[in-house]
């Protein structure tokens, strides 16, 4: 049975809008501001905030203030629980194909 972790649900949720994973994905080059975040996407500041809040409170990410810029980083092990459940539940499924392929095969005889 896969590992279920708490914080799933809000890393999933966070990860499915096309915004905040295209964030994700620029981050993972290193960090950056909120307005170098915020620059390829045609929307509002406290539109785009409201993405980093998600992303912040899923723990993918965190940001710190420095002087008058804010900048934001990924986490680093942030996305290790996405990486263990799916890789759970990959090996349960490859293992139910595998054990299908066998009954199928003994069919043939």
């Amino acid at each position: 049975m896969a590992t279920f972790h708490p914080q799933l649900p809000a890393i999933f949720a966070a990860l499915s809008d096309t915004t905040r994973l295209k964030v994700i994905e620029r981050l993972a080059m290193g960090p950056a501001s909120i307005s170098e975040l915020s620059a390829p996407f045609e929307m509002a500041g406290p539109s785009f905030l409201k993405h980093m809040k998600v992303l912040e409170s899923a723990g993918l990410v965190r940001s710190e203030k420095r002087g008058r810029v804010r900048s934001v980083m990924l986490m680093p092990n942030a996305l290790q629980w996405v990486d263990e459940w799916v890789g759970q539940h990959r090996r349960q499924w490859e293992h139910r194909l595998d054990n299908l392929g066998s009954f199928l095969a003994q069919g043939d005889n």
